[in-house]
């Protein structure tokens, strides 16, 4: 793994109207590591990866891949120079196939030839790959936001909150395919709740407060943090 990160956020701000919703935000993430995106209910996480991904546009700071700054690139360019997501409500085109969707996907990025149908076992979709896909499952949906991540060939993943509504047996398949992707990689941040499942795929967390950075370590670390607890339990 090089030592050089894939992608760094240097002083990054954003505000909407007059509140501070991210507040001067630095990390750093490598290619092939999975970091944890943590903190309370408007703590800024998925705003993070609003800006990260070109939703929205930072107010201030930096944010570069391969030390190119891309702050202000829209979301489509950055999805074909490599940074795609998931959603934490997955939008599928309903009324297309599973298979359709991800060539739609892979076609936008200019990936028209990659493998679809590795794509579709990897995500547990074969067998519905001729299904429409608003008749899947929460959890199916979840793989097809993946999989149409995944079709675009990226070199950084933001997953929001993907392990909500899953049961147990599928966090840990999901956990499994995440640390796979991670081999392979694929850098990853991962916006979650359930601290358990980012204890399975990472040992780097970073915890928000109010838009800004509480702490950066492992979730053991985090647990015993002062302004961490504070945070969570609102002391």
């Amino acid at each position: 793994m090089s030592s050089e990160p894939l992608l760094r956020l240097d002083a990054v701000g954003k505000r909407f109207g007059g509140l501070t919703v991210l507040d001067k935000v630095s990390f750093t993430v490598a290619a092939g590591e999975i970091v944890g995106l943590v903190g309370p209910n408007g703590s800024g996480k998925t705003t993070t990866i609003n800006v990260i991904s070109g939703v929205h546009r930072a107010d201030a700071g930096r944010i570069l891949l391969n030390g190119v700054p891309v702050q202000t690139r829209p979301g489509f360019r950055l999805a074909r120079l490599g940074i795609n997501r998931t959603f934490q409500v997955p939008k599928p085109f309903r009324s297309m196939t599973v298979r359709e969707n991800i060539e739609v996907s892979a076609h936008f990025c200019g990936h028209d030839q990659v493998d679809i149908a590795a794509i579709l076992a990897e995500t547990d979709l074969a067998a519905h790959a001729g299904q429409a896909a608003g008749s899947l499952t929460v959890n199916q949906q979840k793989m097809l936001d993946l999989a149409r991540a995944l079709a675009t060939g990226p070199k950084i993943l933001l997953i929001d909150e993907i392990g909500a509504g899953l049961n147990p047996q599928e966090l840990a398949v999901v956990a499994i395919l995440l640390q796979r992707l991670a081999a392979r990689g694929i850098a990853m941040i991962v916006v979650e709740h359930l601290l358990d499942f980012l204890n399975r795929i990472t040992e780097r967390v970073i915890v928000l407060g109010a838009g800004r950075m509480l702490f950066e370590g492992t979730l053991r670390a985090a647990s015993q943090d002062p302004e961490v607890v504070a945070a969570f339990i609102g002391g």
